[in-house]
């Protein structure tokens, strides 16, 4: 029975330790400068499969396949320049289907 008292004493006070040590605020170790570019975001490199985001499709041009000599976008794709890529993604939901280098 004493055996029994001691170890739930012990698990009593490590599970309220862990759950401080979880509440405790994050030291961010001293103010830190912030540095922001109005001007335009950082560049993004794109990579099949991921997803693009509507705001980063949106600020894209939309581009003419035949004259940057691309292959022609699938039904619901579209091709966009954006970050110095062009970026083949579908219309709706913003899957990349392909992204290739600008060397202009």
């Amino acid at each position: 029975m004493k055996r029994l008292l001691a170890t739930s004493f012990t698990l009593v006070l490590i599970i309220g330790n862990a759950g401080m040590a979880i509440a405790q605020p994050h030291d961010d170790h001293g103010p830190q400068e912030e540095h922001h570019d109005d001007h335009a975001p950082p560049p993004h490199h794109w990579t099949k499969g991921q997803r693009i985001e509507r705001s980063d499709w949106d600020r894209g041009q939309h581009i003419d396949y035949r004259e940057h000599h691309l292959r022609a976008p699938p039904r619901g794709y579209e091709w966009r320049q954006v970050d110095g890529q062009y970026v083949l993604a579908a219309i709706a939901g913003g899957v990349i289907a392909s992204v290739i280098l600008n060397s202009q």
